[in-house]
């Protein structure tokens, strides 16, 4: 069989690994760079940008501490070309490791019709066809939008911006707001509704004010012109670069002839994959389920599996979602049924103090940890943690979870000391409820 992948990231790579591994032939075409926006400009632009900001921020607060007498000055064009090499690096592993599964990787761009796909000028034909052409930046159609940035050109400021204005309400807009506030910026994050909606009240007000406390934050603001200097909103005039933060378009033209979209132009796809061609499958941001890394693999390899034969559905239930701050902040994705709140007990506590949270005892900042537990049977109904550790600590938690494990199966549980995270202890507190 003879399948092409269409889209060299998270959800295609992995797609095309694991149906080379399977045993079929398989094609990856890819028409920039491998290892698509997470890798390229998205998470790990994040994280290495933010290793470098609360490196800038915990060396001002020991210099005011009076421990050092050390003065950080940032050379951002000197952290960005950093990033790019420690990427380049990455990426050439993740190309290695691609052609060692045996898949043929192929540069340039694609086209797709019924039976064929179009890579320079030649048509290459496929039993089965997997989309992963991720999403791209979603620019609002307002009065100046061409005088914004977005995460593409991150990388290429010059200088960190003194004033930073970022239109968005989510992930993004607050890992950017985090990183330059902590490397000095006046930043500024305009939401059009509730900033970081997605987070559980508690969690939120613990980012916003000791997190993101030098950070103005204006909800339900409406932006009506952008210029070159700054925004005009419903509420008034604000000066400075403007970052776009407004979240994802799906990358899904290549196939909208020959399979049903939604209502944001994502690719509609059932547990399989599968979209509305027997033959093509699709998976990553391109598909409407939940935006990231994780996902995005998980939903390639079932892809892969499907056509390749082997049943396989993607499951849902319980994800792991972070955010990158000063501390990580993790919680989960779940729908859960309205009425299991009845019987739900939730307890919260802070942080504790120990690698990475010690020296903000004083201004007793050291995370924040909320858990809610069934009273009647112990399951664990949500979780959401501020630490250090955090987002190490949520993924194997939720691997309990979606294995039934309850409160009280953590009544002898014995954690690594000194943690920073207190989500064993609150479990402990709750096995009685089991």
């Amino acid at each position: 069989m003879k399948i092409i992948v269409i889209g060299g990231g998270p959800a295609g790579r992995t797609a095309a690994i694991e149906a080379a591994q399977i045993g079929e032939e398989v094609i990856l075409i890819e028409k920039d760079k491998l290892g698509g926006k997470c890798l390229n400009e998205g998470c790990m632009v994040v994280s290495g940008l933010n290793d470098v900001a609360k490196f800038s921020k915990d060396s001002q607060r020991f210099r005011e501490m009076g421990i050092t007498e050390q003065v950080v000055e940032v050379d951002f064009e000197k952290i960005a070309k950093g990033i790019k090499e420690t990427i380049r690096k990455i990426r050439t592993i993740h190309e290695a490791e691609t052609k060692e599964a045996g898949v043929e990787v192929l540069k340039g761009a694609a086209e797709v019709n019924v039976r064929n796909v179009i890579f320079e000028d030649e048509e290459l034909s496929y039993d089965k066809l997997i989309i992963a052409t991720g999403s791209n930046a979603n620019i609002p159609p307002l009065d100046g939008s061409q005088y914004g940035k977005n995460y593409h050109d991150i990388l290429n400021f010059k200088n960190k911006p003194e004033k930073l204005i970022i239109i968005g309400s989510g992930v993004i807009a607050a890992e950017f707001a985090s990183i330059f506030s902590m490397l000095g910026s006046e930043v500024h994050v305009l939401c059009r509704s509730q900033f970081l909606k997605m987070l559980e009240p508690d969690m939120k007000s613990y980012v916003v004010k000791k997190l993101l406390d030098n950070v103005d934050i204006q909800e339900n603001v409406q932006v009506k012109q952008i210029d070159k200097n700054g925004v005009n909103t419903d509420k008034g005039r604000v000066d400075g670069v403007v970052l776009f933060a407004t979240g994802m378009k799906p990358n899904s033209d290549i196939v909208k002839d020959f399979v049903d979209l939604g209502r944001r132009g994502d690719i509609i796809v059932n547990r399989q994959m599968q979209t509305s061609h027997q033959d093509i499958y699709a998976a990553g941001d391109v598909v409407d389920t939940i935006g990231n890394t994780p996902v995005a693999r998980m939903e390639g390899v079932v892809a892969a599996r499907n056509a390749c034969g082997i049943f396989a559905e993607a499951d849902y239930r319980v994800v792991p979602g972070s955010i990158s701050l000063y501390y990580d902040l993790a919680f989960i994705n779940q729908n859960l049924d309205k009425s299991e709140d009845n019987t739900s007990i939730g307890g919260s506590v802070p942080g504790f103090a120990g690698p990475g949270s010690f020296w903000n005892v004083l201004d007793r900042n050291t995370g924040f940890t909320k858990i809610k537990v069934d009273s009647e049977s112990g399951a664990i109904r949500d979780i959401s943690s501020i630490s250090p550790s955090a987002r190490t600590s949520i993924p194997y938690l939720v691997q309990m979870m979606r294995d039934d494990y309850k409160s009280y199966d953590f009544d002898g549980f014995i954690e690594t000391h000194p943690s920073t995270d207190p989500i064993y202890k609150l479990l402990r507190l709750f096995a009685k409820f089991g």
